[in-house]
């Protein structure tokens, strides 16, 4: 079953490399980004939901709507860092 989570921060391929790479690292699932939608899919069940939504925040990139404040904005901080190693560790799809 795919999962779809709106997230936010997702800006370029380096951010989305990221997300694939520690997703399906993590779950040992395929894992596809919507870069322009700020949508992860991730080929899961119901159940892993919440642990993959919290894999997602750890790394800068938190469900749409869930971060707020300074939360937010450690988030960002997160993502552009989360950014950078995904332009340098993979290919960026901008």
């Amino acid at each position: 079953m795919a999962l779809e989570i709106q997230v936010d921060n997702i800006k370029c391929g380096g951010c989305a490399n990221t997300i694939r790479t520690k997703l399906e690292q993590a779950f040992e699932a395929p894992v596809s980004v919507d870069i322009e939608q700020g949508v992860v899919r991730i080929d899961s069940t119901e159940e892993q939901r919440q642990e993959i939504v919290a894999r997602l925040a750890s790394l800068g990139y938190p469900e749409t709507g869930t971060a707020e404040g300074i939360e937010a904005a450690t988030a960002k901080a997160k993502s552009f860092v989360s950014c950078a190693i995904g332009r340098m560790s993979g290919t960026d799809n901008d």
